[in-house]
């Protein structure tokens, strides 16, 4: 590992120990969206919580490390299935542990990049398949019963596309410079994924 990379990693690790609040970082599941159960609290929402953001920008990046089809089926996965799951949890289906489930998803999410693993599309769609109902069961919840809650669900909709968009293309680009970069990357959201477990 290039030395000037090694530093980078080293101060992640000391930025996430001295930052002990990100384990507990997750507003907007309290109800408090500040725009309000339309477009734009649905939108905000995904961008609110570390979780929510980085397990959405780590599926853009490992669709990135796997190149090919995977490039948009992967995303595509997560998107289907957390609709899926949106639509659930508005109908009100609960699943014991789905706080534990998005923490979870930030750490496997985090760990895939980081190691690059290469895994075949099937199993790559799976694996976010996964972890995006968690996601879309946390935002269905919370969904207004009004005629708003649909708009509400196309804002958060639209907010994860951009996000798996972020990623993917943050790991085209890095990728051109080093491996290095992406999995470092990797193994910062891995580290919050284990203090969100951990808190």
């Amino acid at each position: 590992m290039p030395t000037k990379s090694l530093r980078t990693l080293l101060k992640g690790f000391v930025l996430l120990a001295a930052l002990p609040a990100l384990a507990s970082a997750h507003p907007g599941h309290d109800g408090d969206h500040g725009f309000g159960w339309d477009f734009s609290g649905g939108f905000t929402h995904p961008l609110s919580g570390w979780d929510h953001l980085l397990a959405m920008i780590a599926v853009g990046l490992w669709a990135a490390q796997l190149g090919g089809r995977a490039r948009w089926l992967v995303p595509a996965a997560f998107l289907s299935v957390m609709t899926l799951g949106a639509i659930l949890g508005h109908g009100g289906l609960q699943i014991a542990g789905t706080e534990q489930g998005i923490a979870a998803s930030v750490l496997v999410l985090g760990l895939l990049v980081a190691t690059a693993a290469r895994l075949p599309v099937a199993a790559g769609m799976a694996i976010v398949g996964i972890f995006a109902l968690f996601h879309g069961l946390a935002h269905g919840a919370e969904m207004p019963a009004t005629a708003a809650g649909l708009s509400y669900g196309l804002g958060f909709v639209l907010a994860t596309a951009l996000l798996h968009a972020a990623g993917l293309g943050l790991g085209l680009f890095t990728s051109r410079k080093s491996t290095v970069i992406p999995q470092t990357a990797g193994v910062a959201i891995a580290l919050v994924g284990v203090a969100m477990l951990a808190f």
